[in-house]
């Protein structure tokens, strides 16, 4: 099979990429993807996402053992289906600071530059004070159709400790609280495969390949010029090849095909086709921890699968299935040295534990505080031919510092008179530290990936980044990369919305070469 573009992974970017690549009739696209169809009551589902992790629809990865996190190994859950991980994440959409994208410091990526790629993706229904959002995209950018009372005690509780309320979470500056916006329509969840994929997969010039899971990159004389699947079937690219296939995938699939650190390469048996030492490097994440209480009103998830909930939300699409779980967000800075906010407030009305597989002790609430600047970097390699995942938590030790100052908001949060009705001591498996000492152990004992891994293939302007401004990769003619491993750094806010920005812009950078 031949093609002008081809594109592995079926994930944000990729869905992205199909759809806009394939709006030019003249040219024939193909996007391959390892997992299959998203077409599934739980992807649907806002509140269900998590049982979805472990299963056929997902990576299951598990990160090598972290010192920094008590020697533990993390649970790593990536889509494995269209839509990637926007059929199972947590849908919020937030677009980050503009400081963010202005320190990346490279030309066509500060916020300014950017910001029309987020507008043009975003169909915003309801609120948009002062224009922020696009209105006419495809990804519906909405707030939740039935958000639970204790989410608006806790907005109130963000008031109450003298914290701003933004009208809008995207505006210029996200320094303050508000409601999570959700990438949901009516009340379902709306992937990237909803938005992008799905209604460009009529066109005659698309090809979507599932169940095809991409073995190596072909290079000849220097030039990306096919991939293989499967036993040794080979898709063909006529113009380039575009690795969408995520922070593991990417890297992982660049080394395979001889491209990479020719150390790591050589040790694991791979022939060394382009030298590029810094494939794997730059791995970031956020990383989250959270304090638990206890909620003395029945009115928490807990139970969320009754009859009457599930009748809720089949037939009317509202009630508590339709919640993202993370319904409500505070940024804030630990100090005023910062020049953005550096912690992360996150409100589920939910004792959201073990990524939700494990059932709570009762009703509770969570109040989580997320690390959005990590200093702490980590790697992807190779042990044969599977990836190794080391995040290198906690490794730098302001990382640390930063959580326990934001475990503190957690508990200030807590404590206000507005969730007082809502709060009533805390619940398993919280164990109420009390000095900073303490804290760090809980830090360490308890803190999970808030699900965004990024960086694995740094764009920069210098020679030692692996794709250069345009996302083409160094060395390789006709192969770029396209997701959240190009992040120079991590942004304050969730990875999704860059993402479908970076894509949107990158189709762009395409068709104009």
């Amino acid at each position: 099979m031949e093609f002008d573009y081809v594109i592995v992974g079926a994930g944000s970017a990729g869905c992205v990429l199909a759809a806009r690549l394939s709006e030019h009739a003249s040219v024939t696209v193909a996007l391959i993807e390892a997992g299959g169809s998203d077409r599934k009551l739980e992807v649907r589902m806002p509140a269900a996402f998590s049982k979805l992790f472990g299963t056929s629809y997902d990576w299951n990865f598990t990160t090598a053992a972290q010192p920094g996190l008590s020697g533990r190994e993390i649970y790593w859950p990536r889509g494995r289906m269209l839509g990637g991980s926007s059929s199972m994440n947590a849908m919020m959409w937030l677009r980050g600071n503009p400081v963010d994208y202005d320190q990346w410091d490279l030309p066509g990526w500060s916020y300014d530059e950017v910001e029309p790629y987020f507008r043009r993706a975003e169909h915003r229904v309801g609120s948009n004070v002062g224009g922020v959002y696009g209105t006419s995209g495809p990804i519906h950018v909405s707030e939740l159709r039935s958000p639970n009372e204790a989410t608006g005690a806790f907005l109130k509780a963000c008031a109450e400790l003298g914290m701003t309320r933004l009208d809008e979470l995207n505006g210029r500056s996200n320094d303050g609280y508000g409601p999570t916006p959700v990438t949901q329509d009516r009340g379902h969840r709306w992937s990237c495969a909803d938005a992008y994929l799905r209604p460009a997969m009529s066109r005659g010039n698309l090809t979507v390949l599932t169940a095809a899971q991409v073995d190596r990159i072909v290079v000849e004389d220097g030039r990306a010029v096919a991939v293989e699947h499967g036993a040794g079937e080979r898709v063909v690219a006529r113009k380039e090849v575009i690795l969408s296939a995520g922070a593991i995938g990417s890297p992982h699939l660049l080394m395979l095909s001889g491209i990479g650190d020719p150390d790591v390469l050589t040790r694991n048996g791979v022939a060394v086709v382009r030298e590029s030492p810094n494939v794997g490097a730059n791995l970031m994440d956020h990383l989250a921890t959270g304090a638990y209480f206890r909620c003395p009103k029945p009115i928490t998830m807990t139970g969320a699968e009754s009859v009457p909930n599930l009748l809720s939300y089949l037939v009317g699409r509202k009630g508590i299935l339709t919640s993202n779980v993370a319904e409500a967000v505070a940024f804030i800075r630990t100090s005023d040295a910062e020049p953005a906010p550096d912690v992360e407030l996150i409100f589920a009305p939910a004792v959201f534990v073990d990524h939700g597989r494990t059932p709570p002790a009762g009703h509770g609430l969570t109040v989580a505080a997320v690390l959005l600047q990590p200093e702490s970097r980590g790697r992807v390699t190779l042990d044969g031919r599977d990836p190794v995942i080391d995040p290198g938590y906690l490794t730098a030790p302001a990382d640390l510092r930063r959580l326990v100052d934001g475990l503190k908001a957690c508990l200030r949060v807590a404590e206000a008179e507005a969730l007082r009705p809502y709060v009533d001591g805390t619940i398993e498996p919280y164990t109420d530290p009390k000095t900073d000492d303490e804290m760090a152990q809980w830090v360490r004992d308890r803190s999970e990936t808030l699900y965004h891994p990024a960086g694995t293939c740094r764009m920069g302007a210098d020679e030692e980044s692996v794709v250069d401004p345009e996302l083409r990769v160094r060395g390789v003619e006709g192969l770029r990369v396209v997701d959240a491993s190009v992040m120079p750094t991590l942004n304050r806010g969730h990875t999704h919305a860059p993402v479908v920005m970076i894509a949107e812009r990158a189709a762009e950078l395409v068709w104009q070469h």
